[in-house]
């Protein structure tokens, strides 16, 4: 489908509402997903460190007794 103007194109040819409406919420669920994706890591992470962390405390004091 080809449009005239950049008026057209945002139109939709009269369905505008629904399409950047889908548009839109695609977007916002996407962009949700990225941000607690990378949150989620982020805590894993740390928690992984701490974890470690402890192991290597542990051991410490096993070798020292």
């Amino acid at each position: 489908m080809q449009f005239d103007s950049l008026t057209d194109f945002l139109n939709m040819g009269g369905y505008a509402f629904y399409v950047w409406l889908s548009y839109g919420i695609t977007v916002f669920s996407l962009a949700t997903l990225i941000f607690f994706s990378v949150r989620q890591k982020r805590k894993i992470l740390i928690e992984i460190s701490k974890k470690m962390q402890r192991e290597e405390r542990l051991k410490a004091n096993r070798s020292n007794q």
